[in-house]
């Protein structure tokens, strides 16, 4: 379809400038699930062609926060690249943003014989606009579940998934402000719950896993706006594991 094609230079351009997603502000034709996940993938494949690399994948608009906030119902998936994970300790400036916001959500990482062995809580980054008159399912993953990057902990903080039933709270702080949730797994109660889901996403847009991506499983808290001068920082089961500054 080449007004998909076109589209895509057109989404990537804006996502380059910091005004992700003008296009859904007045849409030129009808825009349904099937179609924006190829949207998303073509503008994939024009990062990769450009030098990017998939780092894995993220599992969004899941939990009951969320949903509210959007007004809708996932899950969803969205593609993470290997330019956009940072370190422990980031410094993150607001203004290569548009409108930054951030979840706390467990994640894992899957072996060479794809299983989890690892888990580990990651603070995901977000462009938080929607551009339609009323937010959409088809808008939040054409503009890739409106994911702009994830700070990941470094492996020494990651735990063993036999570690798995004594992971009972997860912990967002902003500043003074703090979010906590002991349902870390919004699929199933569990982390194959959301490998399973990703899995049958993946397979019905012709692609698969691969060993090593990173997979952020979903959050049940809310998405937080966060702006110059901003502390965040993430804990498990009361240990901080990772934060980030924003400038």
């Amino acid at each position: 379809m080449h007004e998909l094609i076109e589209l895509a230079s057109r989404q990537l351009l804006d996502y380059k400038n910091n005004t992700p997603g003008t296009w859904f502000a007045e849409p030129v034709f009808d825009m349904n699930i099937t179609l924006s996940y190829e949207l998303q993938d073509t503008v994939t494949q024009l990062r990769l062609n450009e030098g990017d690399s998939i780092a894995g994948y993220k599992i969004g608009c899941i939990g009951k926060d969320v949903k509210n906030q959007f007004g809708m119902n996932g899950p969803i998936r969205g593609t993470l690249f290997s330019s956009e994970l940072f370190s422990n300790n980031a410094e993150l400036s607001a203004s290569a943003y548009c409108n930054l916001a951030i979840e706390a959500e467990m994640a894992f990482v899957i072996d060479e014989d794809f299983q989890i062995k690892r888990v580990f809580p990651v603070i995901e980054l977000h462009n938080f606009i929607f551009r339609a008159p009323q937010k959409n399912l088809p808008e939040l993953i054409g503009n890739n579940g409106i994911n702009c990057g994830v700070v990941v902990p470094v492996q020494e903080q990651h735990r063993s998934i036999k570690d798995l039933d004594r992971l009972v709270d997860l912990s967002l702080q902003i500043n003074d402000s703090r979010y906590s949730t002991n349902q870390l797994w919004p699929i199933d109660g569990n982390p194959l719950g959301s490998l399973g889901w990703l899995k049958e996403n993946l397979f019905s847009y012709n692609k698969t896993l691969e060993a090593g991506q990173l997979i952020l499983a979903g959050t049940t808290l809310g998405l937080y706006t966060v702006r110059e001068g901003d502390q965040v920082s993430v804990e498990l089961n009361g240990e901080k594991i990772l934060s980030c500054l924003i400038k």
